[in-house]
C-alpha cells in the first residue's frame, strides 16, 4: 500500500530544510528547530504539517520579516525545468512551509511579500499564499497580477489564474473574489490564448469554479470566447463548462452544441454486478436508441447517486461519450464506476440509483447495492 501523502513532511525532509537555511545562514540554529519542528509531527495531517513546520519557522528565522525572507529566498534551490510537473510527484510541496510563512507574517510587507511568492510559485505554487493578499489589498494585488500575466514564466502566469479561483481546493475562501467576479475575468481575458497548456488549464478551472457562484457570467464569458476561437480556446472552453454540462445548465449544453432536448430510448440496461462490495466496482452497459428523423448530436453521461453517510443521497455525474446517432440507429455505450475509497469520495452501504444522463436529460435506469467491506 502507498504511504499516505502527510508522510512526505518528516523529520528527514525538516533536517533537509534546516541544512538549507543553515547553508546560506550559519547562524540558524538547525538542532533546535529540528527538535521544535518534528516534535508532534507524525499526530497531524499533510497541510497541518505544513503549518506546523511553518510556525517552527517563524520561532527560529530571523525577526525583521525582511532579512527572515532574504534567508528564505537564498536557500531556494533551482525553479521548475519544465511547465508541464509530470513525474515530479510531491517534491514541490517541499516549499509549502516557505509560501505558508508568507501568508502569515507578510501581509504587513506587500512589495516583499510578492518578490517572495513570484520566486517560490516558480518552484512550488504561490495559489494559497496569495489569497490572503487579495483579501486584504485586492487592487493593489491585482495590479500584480495583471503584470504577472504577461510574465514569461508559465508558472507565473498559471499564478495569475489559479490564486484567483473562487473555490480553489485547500485554500481559504476569498468573499472579495465572489463579489468581483468580472475582475477576475478581466485577467482571464489575458490567459485565455496563453501558449502553455498549464495555464490554459488553470484558467479552464477558474472559469469552472466562478460558473458555480455565478452561472450566468460562466455562460456569457464562455459564449464569446468560442466566437472565432481556435481549438485550443474551445478545449479551453469545454472544460471550463465540465461541471454547469454536469448540472444539467441549459446554457451550457447549448454553447457546447447539446441545447436540443434528445428524442430517444434508453434499452438493454445491465448493471453488473447488482450487489458490490466497498472496494470493488459495478459496469453499466445500456443502448441508446434513435426516435428521431435526423441525426442527433448527443452527450451521454450516467448520474450515480452515492449514499452519503447522513442516509441521504448525492449525483455524481460521470462523462460517458459524445454521439452523432443517425435517425433509426442505436448505440450501446459502456461505463465502470469504482467503490474504491477516494480523497474525495468515500462509499457507503445502500441502495445506489443510476440515471442515464443525455443532453442533460436524466432517465432512471435503475440501481446497485453497496455492502459493507468483507
Amino acid at each position: 500500500m502507498a504511504e499516505p501523502l502527510k508522510t512526505f513532511f518528516s523529520p528527514a525532509l525538516v533536517k533537509r530544510l534546516a541544512g538549507d537555511i543553515e547553508r546560506v545562514h550559519p547562524a540558524f540554529p538547525s538542532r533546535a528547530f529540528i527538535r521544535d519542528a518534528t516534535k508532534g509531527l507524525d499526530d497531524l495531517e499533510l497541510l497541518d504539517r505544513g503549518k506546523h513546520i511553518t510556525r517552527a519557522l517563524e520561532r527560529y528565522l530571523p525577526a525583521s520579516y525582511a532579512d527572515a525572507i532574504d534567508v528564505l529566498l537564498r536557500s531556494l534551490g533551482p525553479e521548475h525545468a519544465t511547465e508541464e510537473l509530470i513525474g515530479v510527484g510531491m517534491a514541490p510541496f517541499y516549499y509549502l512551509p516557505h509560501t505558508q510563512y508568507v501568508a502569515t507574517r507578510g501581509l504587513d510587507h506587500f512589495e516583499l511579500s510578492m518578490r517572495a511568492q513570484y520566486e517560490l510559485t516558480r518552484r512550488f505554487s504561490a495559489e494559497s499564499s496569495i489569497r490572503p493578499f487579495i483579501a486584504a489589498e485586492p487592487e493593489r494585488t491585482f495590479a500584480t497580477l495583471r503584470q504577472w500575466a504577461s510574465d514569461p514564466n508559465a508558472h507565473v502566469r498559471r499564478l495569475v489564474s489559479e490564486g484567483t479561483r473562487l473555490r480553489l481546493p485547500w485554500a481559504m475562501r476569498v468573499p472579495w473574489l465572489d463579489a468581483n467576479a468580472e475582475r477576475v475575468i478581466e485577467l482571464l481575458e489575458l490567459l485565455k490564448d496563453d501558449p502553455a497548456p498549464l495555464v490554459r488549464r488553470s484558467v479552464a478551472n477558474n472559469l469552472n469554479d466562478l460558473g458555480k457562484v455565478h452561472p450566468a457570467l460562466l455562460a456569457r464569458t464562455c459564449g464569446a470566447w468560442l466566437d472565432g476561437a481556435t481549438a485550443e480556446r474551445r478545449a479551453l472552453v469545454e472544460h471550463a463548462l465540465r461541471s454547469a454540462v454536469k448540472r444539467g445548465d441549459a446554457s451550457a449544453l447549448r454553447l457546447l452544441g447539446y441545447g436540443r432536448k434528445a428524442a430517444v430510448r434508453i434499452e438493454r440496461v445491465r448493471i453488473v454486478p447488482a450487489r458490490v462490495t466497498i472496494g470493488e466496482s459495478v459496469t453499466v452497459r445500456f443502448v441508446v436508441a434513435s426516435t428521431s428523423r435526423s441525426t442527433q448530436e448527443l452527450l451521454v453521461d450516467l448520474g450515480v447517486h452515492f449514499v452519503k453517510a447522513s442516509g441521504t443521497s448525492a449525483r455524481k455525474v460521470f462523462k460517458v461519450k459524445r454521439v452523432a446517432l443517425p435517425p433509426g440507429h442505436s448505440v450501446e455505450l459502456t461505463k465502470s464506476i469504482s467503490l474504491a475509497v477516494h480523497t474525495t469520495r468515500t462509499p457507503r452501504p445502500g441502495r445506489h440509483l443510476i440515471e442515464v444522463i443525455v443532453n442533460g436529460e436524466a432517465t432512471r435506469a435503475g440501481h446497485f447495492t453497496v455492502t459493507p467491506t468483507r
